[in-house]
């Protein structure tokens, strides 16, 4: 039997605030209260893991760990079914700027641009489709965990469009749909993401909404 949350004190294994906000938007009308390994002073991990799943694992087990209390970690990222499965784990990697050239960060017109150049290499009538995961990995200090995961699948365009997204956001059309998921309003781009897919499966077991 799955252990449920109740209300109380929830650790968010994230430094990110934006990330702190929408998570404790999604939880809090259930009586829980987020706070951030951030704010706490928590290491971050290395994610070591070869999927989503390990990979939230490894946040939720350190975050709990450390602070003693349940902890809620997420994973997530694009997987393109004409490359295996890449970028996969390593979605945000793709957009990781080396130093020669020029400051740290995250370039993600130039991580949009990589997937599209191998994507042409297979020629104009390559197989586009494409999805996006999200894992999200509860764990509490004794060891036990339980683990989400949602799907939003579609298909990738080329040039980028919309300027509402973030990350892969402007070449990606989720099923159904003919606007990205950067010109389609935020609003409704939460309630068909693959984020939205994985909170909707934790909240029905944790809390007992349909």
């Amino acid at each position: 039997m799955t252990r449920h949350l109740g209300s109380g004190s929830l650790v968010i294994a994230t430094h990110n605030a934006d990330k702190l906000k929408e998570i404790s938007a999604l939880l809090e009308p259930h009586g829980v209260k987020c706070l951030s390994a951030g704010s706490l002073g928590l290491p971050e991990p290395p994610e070591t893991g070869k999927t989503f799943v390990e990979n939230a694992l490894i946040k939720a087990r350190s975050a709990a760990e450390a602070s003693g209390m349940a902890a809620l970690a997420d994973d997530s990222g694009l997987s393109v079914d004409a490359l295996d499965g890449r970028p996969g784990v390593y979605t945000a990697d793709w957009a990781e700027r080396q130093w020669f050239e020029g400051e740290p960060g995250r370039d993600w017109y130039m991580a949009m641009g990589k997937v599209e150049g191998m994507l042409q290499q297979f020629g104009p009538d390559t197989n586009r489709s494409a999805a996006f995961y999200c894992v999200l990995a509860i764990a509490w200090p004794d060891g036990e965990q339980a683990v989400y995961e949602g799907r939003c699948p579609g298909s990738l365009t080329w040039p980028p469009r919309g300027e509402m997204g973030f990350g892969y956001d402007p070449v990606f059309v989720p099923e159904g749909r003919d606007l990205t998921f950067a010109e389609i309003d935020p609003d409704e781009k939460h309630r068909i993401s693959h984020r939205a897919d994985a909170f909707a499966k934790l909240v029905a077991e944790q809390f007992g909404d349909v």
